[in-house]
């Protein structure tokens, strides 16, 4: 390929990074705004300029070929480089200003962050924010998204991991409905109870729970009603159906109120909500001022948040 000849050939790098990634045609060209055919033309005439088959095309998958790992690495730099070229006069502005994306799980959006949001906009009336509620993990490289908030153990490398605020699952359910049944003092006790889980997978109803650093207890839990939604199952406890798995954040005002009470708290519930709440983002020289004001008023928000509930 000449000097200048990958001029002509970079909206099909982007286009084969896209199809890479998602390993659909469909997927890339829904992304791109285009259609699936013309995201397969747009590849093979990538493949043609480089001269070498880039993507084995089956039936089923998609697989990239040995040039074709390397071109991927190859591929995202670039767009990281011009992504980092749309930012540079937000790099070097004193005052930060534009649109801000950010992303997160439903529960934590709506009950942590989008208070602190509404506070933010109202100090930084410059800048915008266009908050993203998606349980999925969201790539913020691939898929244009400025900060992503996940909640894990282990935060994924190759990104800058900043810590918020541990997160937990924890049981509860209304003062009326534990006067009425059995006391549950451990884990097996729940067998006699009603139970709300998620009912996402399989073993939503295998709740798992541990007690320093030898206890472990796993039961099998039946209940009236199952919900994916937090804030349903919590709504369910209140209204004395069982005993409620839900995050911690999310039961925080119900607890403090003593309308919901927890249950077995000398033991840690394995939940899906298990480690700490990370905002996430490319690692880079710089971060421009409109993503830098907010990570900062999120993580000084929940600290303080914090110390007053100590």
């Amino acid at each position: 390929m000449g000097t200048n000849s990958f001029l002509k050939v970079l909206p099909e790098m982007v286009t084969f990074l896209r199809v890479a990634e998602l390993g659909s045609f469909s997927a890339a060209a829904d992304l791109l705004g285009m259609t699936p055919s013309a995201a397969s033309r747009q590849v093979k005439r990538l493949e043609k300029e480089i001269g070498a088959q880039l993507i084995q095309r089956t039936t089923r998958q998609l697989r990239l070929t040995e040039p074709g790992v390397e071109a991927l690495a190859r591929c995202r730099e670039l767009v990281l480089a011009a992504q980092g070229a749309m930012d540079v006069a937000q790099r070097f502005s004193k005052k930060p200003s534009g649109l801000v994306r950010i992303s997160a799980p439903k529960a934590f959006a709506r009950r942590v962050l989008h208070p602190h949001i509404l506070d933010f906009l109202q100090r930084h009336p410059e800048v915008d924010v266009q908050l993203i509620v998606e349980d999925r993990d969201i790539d913020p490289i691939r898929e244009g998204v400025d900060l992503v908030v996940r909640l894990t153990t282990k935060p994924p490398e190759g990104l800058v991991a900043r810590q918020l605020m541990p997160v937990a699952h924890i049981l509860c359910a209304s003062p009326r409905y534990l006067a009425q049944g059995a006391a549950i003092a451990h884990p097996r006790d729940l067998l006699a109870h009603s139970c709300l889980s998620l009912g996402e997978h399989e073993r939503d109803n295998h709740w798992c729970f541990r007690k320093g650093d030898e206890d472990e207890a796993e039961v099998v839990v039946r209940g009236r009603y199952v919900s994916n939604h937090s804030e349903v199952r919590l709504e369910a406890a209140l209204a004395g159906l069982g005993v409620a798995c839900v995050p911690a954040f999310m039961a925080q005002q119900a607890l403090k109120d003593g309308s919901v009470m927890r249950v077995l708290a000398d033991w840690e519930f394995q939940g899906n909500y298990h480690g700490h709440a990370y905002i996430l983002y490319p690692p880079s020289r710089f971060t421009v001022p409109k993503c830098r004001v907010l990570i900062d008023h999120l993580l000084d928000a929940l600290a303080t948040q914090r110390g007053r509930r100590k």
